[in-house]
């Protein structure tokens, strides 16, 4: 077990420094001076231009600059400071993240409380009006954009009905709006890959035998036919958190709420290329954890992911028990 997830932590390493220097080349040869910005075009002389560069180290060539960046990431955590605020990116992140951390898996644990049992319920009453309903909703839901669902909620709730505010983070009630069109997209596809994969199980012949023994439904649905959805639906998870991540930025934004999303869009707009670097840095650095958890938690719920690891010793004292176990009842 140990094996397993030293060796999917060790994956994380060039994943991380694959992002670095894609994010980083892009930001570099991205159109723009953020210097000329800073400084302003009224103000602008050679020497001012020439001193700001230098104190921001923007006079120094690509390799130099990824290099500087990439040693001061390793060796000091340091992210690097805002070319507007001087503020370090560390400090300001650290201030949002755990906002972004709430909203987000918030919206994670609301599509599978919504979208584990909406897609059981359609698969067990297969063709039913209950399952075209829901099949319906979720079609709908999957196909509208994060962007346009934050949008009609924030009018419709917001704007015309008055239920909920749309901005900020004060109360439990502005928690509600931002969490539902985080979580919109995850629900829709987990309620149909629940159904797809419930569909599937239901019909095979271990679950045809556990009600011929006269299992009551419930049990047969919880014991068996759930328990061997687990890793499809676990898989979702984990492909979702990517989404519901990137998803935050746009909903942060509509909703003004102070998370890294918001800090992100910042930087992308005043060409502030260190929060840039740093939030998506710390974005994939959390997505890589959490499908990290979700490697993991495979080995619990497959055994034959564990027995992939398992020592030769171990290994050879499970088939002799097994034998024996098997001598016993012939």
């Amino acid at each position: 077990m140990a094996k397993y997830i030293i060796k999917r932590i060790l994956w994380m390493i060039p994943v991380m420094l694959g992002v670095i220097f894609i994010v980083f080349t892009i930001t570099y040869l991205s159109p723009g001076d953020p210097v000329l910005l800073i400084i302003g075009a009224t103000n602008y002389t050679p020497e001012s231009y020439a001193a700001k560069a230098a104190q921001l180290g923007l006079d120094k060539g690509y390799w130099e600059q990824l290099f500087t960046y990439l040693f001061n990431l390793i060796t000091k955590l340091d992210m690097g400071k805002s070319y507007l605020t001087s503020i370090p990116v560390a400090q300001e992140l650290a201030s949002r993240i755990t906002v972004s951390m709430r909203l987000n898996f918030l919206g994670i644990l609301l599509m599978m409380a919504v979208g584990l049992p909406c897609g059981m319920i359609s698969a067990l009453k297969q063709y039913s009006a209950l399952d075209m309903g829901l099949t319906s909703i979720s079609l709908i839901m999957a196909a509208m954009p994060s962007f346009v669902l934050a949008l009609l909620c924030a009018l419709l709730f917001g704007v015309i009905l008055k239920w909920l505010p749309i901005t900020g983070l004060t109360t439990w009630k502005h928690w509600i709006l931002p969490i539902f069109c985080s979580a919109g997209g995850g629900i829709a596809v987990y309620t149909r890959m629940t159904r797809t994969t419930m569909l599937e199980v239901i019909r095979q012949d271990y679950i045809r035998t556990a009600r011929a023994k006269g299992l009551k439904e419930g049990v047969v649905v919880r014991r068996h036919a759930l328990k061997n959805c687990l890793i499809p639906l676990t898989t979702v998870v984990g492909a979702f958190v990517a989404t519901i991540f990137s998803g935050s930025i746009i909903v942060e934004t509509i909703f003004n709420i102070r998370g890294m999303g918001l800090y992100l869009v910042g930087g992308i707009t005043g060409r502030d290329y260190p929060i840039v670097n740093g939030t998506v840095f710390i974005i994939s650095l959390l997505v890589c954890t959490v499908n990290l958890c979700v490697d993991i938690a495979y080995s619990f719920i497959d055994p034959r992911i564990k027995a992939q690891f398992i020592s030769p010793k171990k290994k050879a004292k499970l088939v002799s028990e097994l034998v024996q176990a098997q001598e016993v009842a012939e």
